[in-house]
């Protein structure tokens, strides 16, 4: 990882952590804001620690690390403009994609991963 990237990544995660500090709940209730907050620094926490070995093992995989980069990016901008600190979820059909024939559910899967947007490429991995 080079330096810019590293101050990259650590200017993210300050920024997360001062978003946190300032939440607000869009339903306004103290036990909301308490939760949502919590919930964003368990998230930025535990995607940060996962995605810390991606640095380490992979050092010149610089595509990936900009691919982290640019979700985390993403969805600290959607939060912001949605006021709900959870990711939003895809709306696709399971089983919509393509028939279940031979090779079928194979390309469904490859459909379902391509489809997936950006801000939500680790959130199943972590749930």
């Amino acid at each position: 990882m080079t330096t810019a990237t590293r101050q990259e990544v650590l200017g993210l995660y300050r920024r997360i952590f001062r978003l946190a500090r300032k939440w607000q709940a869009a339903s306004g209730q103290m036990e909301d804001t308490i939760k949502e907050k919590q919930y964003i620094l368990n998230e930025a926490r535990t995607l940060f620690q996962k995605n810390k070995n991606v640095s380490v093992q992979r050092l010149t995989d610089t595509d990936l690390i900009k691919q982290c980069i640019d979700e985390c990016t993403a969805r600290i901008e959607i939060g912001l403009h949605y006021q709900i600190p959870y990711p939003r979820p895809i709306h696709l059909p399971p089983m919509g994609l393509t028939p279940l024939r031979g090779r079928g559910l194979r390309s469904q899967e490859k459909l379902r991963k391509f489809s997936k947007p950006v801000y939500l490429k680790s959130h199943d991995e972590v749930s």
